[in-house]
């Protein structure tokens, strides 16, 4: 193993400069945080939360009342568009057991 040596006042401007670049990647992350994307469900997240089968959802998707994005084979709901969709219409089947009260 190598050893360098430097002088103390190197050092104390190194620490300086790394100590601001922390700062500035710090600034940097907090600015771009409010542009993540939202939570993306998949169709058995999305049948859990509504409590439908995956045919009404292919219904949903069909009519145009749920919006949705494939990749592949696979399909991905907005969580706020799912979440829409129950606050504004209600569409939420009731479970069987609730049917039964």
């Amino acid at each position: 193993m190598e050893f360098v040596c430097i002088e103390t006042k190197t050092f104390e401007d190194m620490c300086i400069a790394l100590e601001l670049l922390k700062k500035k990647v710090e600034t940097l992350s907090q600015r771009h945080l409010p542009k993540r994307l939202d939570k993306w469900l998949d169709n058995q997240e999305v049948c859990a939360i509504l409590r439908i089968s995956p045919r009404t959802l292919q219904s949903l998707r069909s009519t145009g009342a749920l919006s949705y994005t494939q990749i592949d084979r696979r399909i991905y709901y907005q969580e706020k568009d799912v979440m829409k969709l129950v606050g504004i219409t209600g569409y939420r089947h009731k479970s069987r057991k609730e049917l039964e009260k």
